[in-house]
């Protein structure tokens, strides 16, 4: 991993930081993943959505 890359992306980050736009773009996404793996998490997957084994045995 190339750290002097992160450094320099860092200080451009921080020159030029986001519009508070896409920080509200980005918190939703991030919250939106959080609640979807808290349903799976709490109710599973449904029947429907599962896959089956898809091998066959000889």
């Amino acid at each position: 991993m190339n750290y002097l890359t992160w450094l320099m992306r860092a200080k451009r980050w921080v020159q030029n930081p986001p519009s508070p736009g896409r920080v509200k773009l980005v918190f939703g996404v991030i919250a939106i993943c959080i609640v979807i793996a808290g349903y799976e998490w709490v109710f599973g997957w449904p029947d429907w959505a599962r896959v089956d084994n898809l091998r066959t045995k000889p």
